[in-house]
């Protein structure tokens, strides 16, 4: 045995080798998602039937549940219980039967709300090792349509191989960029396997694509536990050797038949929660020997690329795609983020947000560059579509999370928010930071599920949790008044020091940010989901006069210098209206007050 984490090693192999492992995914894939497997749809169905057959015995569904073979015995007219055989009985036409199944692998409403029947972050993730040539070949014994979703939505659409007498007319594996192979057919397919008698032998079709797959491709498995694909587990045996090494995670392969396989192909276990675990974890690491091969100035060259693109009408779709780049890079840490951690507490959080800094420092030296240099807004459009693809990065949770888990995944969009805001304050574009707060937004789901603007979307209050944030390990114990401002003010430290260069014009500046974030919440309370103003250090109980804020007299100097057509009228009521809104909002802040 090797003393190397086998995620490690298949990580190290699959980055060498791009394309030389193949996935087999089973229902363990998709089950958090809310897809039932081939089995539990014939017991439903099976369930349903006896209702329907006995509507005075309210213990007959029960009954047929627990052993939908003998109920079928005794109802099914001499046919073999199987998928094909009980949805014929159920629905005889094919508009039918496809109306009968939807609800098993089709989201409602409902369901895409609480983040079932759709794509999860174990999909999303081997949808990136797809994107990025690291898989080709998928094969799946699932019915659902998640993991070809998925792909579609990554950008990669699958030529997909439900049927064994499709074999013959497929793009050769190696050419094509995306396979799927759905051993036991698709959910609206007739010839789907899901009984045991069914599953114990293959057409020659499918044995000899398994053949070549196992014998070409290095494998991963993951939620396939093997007790009852037969002839699945006997394509396995059947290979004499492995050329490429064999992954399997632990949670799936504790079985007999799985431990034989292990056992005759060497194979190695990996431990994991969950396949989300898992495939996020692999692309992680994947990720991270990725970015050892980039050249050290990766981040300076964007730069510097981006300083020729702005100026230079003929190269804005060259500007947009070297932004946006760095933007899908981000987009696709956030989508690999757990969801749920064991052991979850300030110590996680704390690192977790670091990556997501990590992770997003390169773009915001971008954005910061973009926006200074911006000088006369040519570019607004391109800083606001970042920021609204940033704040969709968070998408509906699939299956159970972590509720702190699920709103730090907008902690990136919130720093990009603030990075270009702090910027179009320090060089003067108000009218940018005003768009900025409320031109992108958020719908949220799990609210009022109306469009949120960015200002209340990514609200420190929506974000984080006082309590767990001052127990971060990072501050070796010590305790702050706003403990969601001093974070973020240190996040983005070092990204705007180019920009802001002395600590002392940075907390100025960061302190007016704040303040005027808090006048524009304070003046769009009718939006659903709104909060009231953020607590933070820009309300600085220190520098109280004349019984205001430091940040408001800082507001007021650039008040009394405005000229009519500046953008802050519209928000504070005019020149005759302002006084009554800041001194709503001064009351407000003096109750924030922290001492």
């Amino acid at each position: 045995m090797t003393a190397l984490d086998p995620l490690v090693m298949l990580s190290t192999g699959m980055h060498g080798q791009p394309g030389v492992y193949a996935l087999l995914l089973g229902s363990g894939v998709s089950t958090g998602a809310g897809i039932p497997t081939g089995w539990g749809v014939v017991t439903e169905l099976v369930r349903r039937a006896a209702a329907a057959a006995a509507p005075g015995d309210p213990e007959a569904p029960g009954r047929a549940a627990a052993d939908p073979e003998a109920w079928w015995a005794e109802h099914g007219d001499g046919q073999e219980l199987g998928y094909s055989n009980l949805l014929a009985a159920l629905a005889p036409t094919q508009a039918a039967r496809r109306d009968l199944l939807a609800g098993f692998f089709e989201p409602t409403d409902d369901d895409a709300e609480q983040g079932l029947k759709v794509p999860g972050p174990a999909h999303r993730a081997i949808a990136e090792l797809v994107k990025r040539g690291l898989i080709r070949v998928v094969l799946t014994t699932n019915f659902d349509r998640l993991i070809e979703r998925a792909l579609e939505d990554a950008g990669v659409p699958p030529q997909v191989v439900s049927r064994s007498d499709a074999v013959a007319g497929i793009t050769p594996l190696p050419h094509a960029r995306a396979t799927v192979v759905k051993l036991h057919g698709d959910y609206a397919d007739l010839q789907s396997r899901n009984t045991v008698e069914e599953l114990s032998d293959y057409p020659p079709e499918w044995n000899a694509l398994l053949a070549r797959v196992t014998d070409e491709y290095g494998l991963v498995i993951s939620g396939w536990s093997a007790d009852w694909d037969v002839a699945l587990v006997r394509a396995l045996e059947a290979v004499p050797s492995r050329r490429y090494p064999l992954y399997w995670d632990a949670r799936s392969s504790k079985g007999e038949a799985a431990q034989r396989l292990l056992a005759q192909h060497r194979g190695q276990v990996i431990t994991a929660d969950s396949a989300d675990d898992l495939f996020g974890r692999l692309v992680a690491s994947v990720e991270a020997l990725e970015q050892l091969t980039e050249p050290t100035l990766t981040t300076a060259m964007a730069v510097a690329r981006l300083k020729r693109y702005l100026p230079d009408p003929v190269r804005r779709i060259d500007l947009h795609d070297l932004v946006m780049s760095q933007v899908e890079h981000v987009v696709e840490r956030v989508a690999v983020q757990p969801l749920q951690v064991q052991g979850f507490g300030p110590t996680r959080m704390d690192e977790l947000l670091e990556e997501h800094r990590t992770n997003t420092e390169p773009l915001l030296r971008l954005l910061t560059t973009g926006v200074a240099h911006d000088r006369q807004g040519d570019h607004t459009d391109l800083w606001l579509a970042v920021l609204q693809r940033l704040i969709q990065a968070r998408t509906a949770p699939a299956g159970p999370f972590n509720d702190h888990l699920d709103r730090i995944r907008h902690y990136p969009a919130l720093l990009a928010l603030r990075a270009m805001g702090l910027v179009a304050l320090h060089v003067g574009h108000d009218d940018v930071l005003l768009r900025l707060f409320t031109e992108p937004a958020y719908r949220d789901k799990y609210s009022s599920n109306t469009r949120i603007p960015a200002v209340h979307a990514l609200h420190d209050m929506k974000l984080f949790n006082t309590d767990l944030v001052n127990l971060f390990p990072r501050w070796n114990g010590q305790r702050w008044l706003y403990p969601m401002s001093h974070l973020i003010r240190g996040d983005l430290r070092e990204p705007l020091r180019d920009w802001i260069p002395y600590d002392d014009d940075y907390t100025r500046t960061f302190d007016s940010y704040e303040y005027r974030a808090a006048l524009v919440v304070q003046t769009t309370q009718h939006v659903p989901g709104a909060y009231k103003a953020a607590p933070g250090e820009y309300i600085g109980e220190w520098t109280w006069t004349d019984g205001k804020p430091g940040s408001e007299h800082d507001f007021l100097a650039t008040l009394d210098r405005a000229d009519d057509n500046w953008p802050w009228w519209g928000v504070v009521g005019g020149r005759e209206g302002h006084q009554q809104v800041l001194d709503g909002l001064r009351e407000v802040l003096a109750k924030l007050q922290r001492w």
